[in-house]
């Protein structure tokens, strides 16, 4: 597993999404990590980059967020929370581990594998421009579109 930083080459990916549609990495993109949709910070952060989604959509940036839920339950959130981006499906595990956010984390005391909640803006070229590792969730969509302002 290798991580992904600023300045280094984002993996490519083609994964299935929501609405049977793909999500691939293609032009400037936010790509954004999260653990499990439909819980409640999940749902805050999806909600939010969604409550952006016209802003990033005006700068020419997409935004996908993947998670290691199936597809169905992906359609499922996206229709309960009305949310406006893309949502992918790595149940296949491989987008997840070579963007290296499946991480080891600790929850009353107990380990376990899990994905990390993290963001990345990509640039034109398919490069890591800015990378978000450990995301608080409030005021985060913010901070990712100010910096997509500086694409």
């Amino acid at each position: 597993m290798t991580e992904v930083t600023e300045g280094s080459k984002a993996p490519a990916f083609d994964i299935p999404a929501d609405n049977g549609g793909r999500a691939t990495l293609s032009g400037p993109t936010v790509v954004f990590f999260y653990p499990k949709a439909d819980t409640p910070s999940c749902t805050n952060e999806a909600i939010d980059f969604s409550a952006h989604a016209a802003d990033f959509a005006a700068l020419g940036v997409t935004v996908i967020g993947i998670s290691r839920d199936p597809v169905k339950k992906l359609d499922r959130f996206k229709a309960k929370h009305d949310l406006k981006v893309v949502l992918g499906s790595d149940e296949a595990e491989a987008v997840t581990e070579a963007w290296g956010v499946w991480v080891q984390k600790t929850l009353y005391g107990r380990e376990y594998m899990g994905i990390e909640r993290a963001t990345f803006l990509i640039d034109g070229s398919g490069g890591v421009a800015k990378a978000w590792r450990q995301v608080k969730v409030k005021g985060h969509a913010e901070a990712v579109l100010a910096a997509a302002k500086e694409l």
